[in-house]
């Protein structure tokens, strides 16, 4: 098999197939050292736990992973805690999306089928036929042929993978832009609460996260014009301070390592296959972040995919390749309209009128053991339907 794409969808879906004897390559046009520098996504669900513990990588995970029984809402006044174990009996864990990345590649490399950085002029061909290739050029700009049985296009909204899917099935795409963007940082301070805080504030939304007893993560909402060089440290503490603050509580503030704007939208490509070339992760579907679904979404597609696929490499059977792109299309727009909720109910838009709704919807959510689960169930992940 050949997948495009070193992110954690196509090293996870290598593993996966290694590990049932089918033989992969992975194909990634950036670095290693680019690669596992992205910072990105840091809450794990159960199930995304248990699979890399699967797969062997769980190590680290477990020594250096932060599991987090619960979040926390918050409007101004309130600030309420979810107990997640209480609500439905599951967890989240708090671990980089960099780290498991990292995991991946140590593991690929050291045992693993190979995996080939800086690689260029990727080019699926012949993918509606029985025996697909990929042309490329490799780090050393030689010209390369893979010959494969199936392609997986792991390669993100950028990827070369996913306009080859919808040029060739009629695919259709579905799009929503908020009218906000996260202001991010890192710092080199302990976390100011035990788990995530999720603030409604009049002048926007904030987010207190982490990623290690002695670094903080943390958001707050802006106009997706804004400027980062016009953010001052003082200037985004202020504003966290100001939107997380609740009384009998403070905001612990420290040195900035790290800063960026991301803007925030939905994303959904359909269908995820086209002959024996198959999406997943960010190459069919994103969302934004507030639900963090992201990289657990990722991890249920390539579940499901593997299970598929060896299926189809190892007993020549082709009913679960067939259903692939309607049981993960299922599961990703539950997701999104969760990601949706979630982001709409807590980001200030709109007038008082919207406000007031907002309020309504957070009220109920901590005063209704109903609600509240309804939320628990959604964030620590839904069931995949192997």
């Amino acid at each position: 098999m050949g997948i495009i794409g070193a992110g954690p969808a196509g090293l996870l879906l290598s593993r996966l197939l290694q590990l049932h004897g089918v033989d992969t390559v992975v194909l990634e046009s950036r670095s290693r050292d680019y690669v596992e520098a992205r910072v990105r996504a840091g809450i794990l669900e159960q199930h995304t736990v248990q699979t890399l513990r699967d797969v062997g990588v769980g190590e680290r995970l477990d020594r250096e992973g932060l599991p987090h029984d619960g979040i926390y809402l918050q409007h101004p006044g309130t600030r309420h805690h979810l107990n997640f174990e209480e609500l439905c009996g599951r967890k989240v864990w708090v671990y980089g999306q960099t780290e498991v990345v990292k995991d991946l590649i140590t593991a690929q490399l050291d045992d693993g089928p190979p995996l080939l950085f800086g690689v260029s002029h990727v080019t699926p061909e012949d993918v509606d036929g029985g025996a697909p290739r990929i042309r490329f050029t490799d780090a050393d700009g030689v010209a390369q042929v893979l010959e494969c049985d199936v392609v997986a296009g792991t390669d993100g909204f950028h990827g070369v993978s996913r306009p080859l899917v919808t040029a060739g099935t009629s695919g259709r795409l579905w799009e929503r832009t908020y009218p906000f963007a996260w202001l991010g940082i890192l710092a080199d301070v302990a976390p100011s609460a035990d788990e995530l805080v999720y603030a409604w504030h009049p002048e926007g939304f904030a987010l207190l996260s982490m990623r290690s007893p002695s670094v903080s993560r943390l958001y707050v909402q802006v106009d997706p014009a804004e400027k980062i060089e016009d953010w001052s440290d003082d200037r985004i503490w202020d504003a966290l301070s100001t939107r997380l603050a609740v009384d009998g509580w403070s905001l612990r503030t420290g040195p900035v390592t790290e800063k960026s704007i991301l803007p925030m939208r939905s994303f959904v490509s359909a269908p995820m296959r086209r002959g024996r070339l198959f999406l997943a992760g960010d190459a069919a579907h994103i969302v934004p972040p507030t639900g963090a679904k992201g990289l657990n979404l990722a991890v249920a597609d390539v579940t499901l995919l593997a299970q598929a696929l060896v299926r189809l490499l190892t007993e020549k059977q082709t009913d679960l390749v067939d259903t692939y792109s309607d049981k993960a299309l299922a599961r990703v727009w539950r997701c999104t309209h969760f990601s949706w909720w979630m982001t709409s109910m807590l980001h200030r838009h709109g007038d008082d009128f919207d406000a007031e709704l907002q309020l309504s919807q957070l009220r109920r959510v901590c005063s209704s053991e109903a609600a509240a689960r309804e939320l628990a169930e959604n964030y620590t992940g839904l069931a995949v339907d192997l």
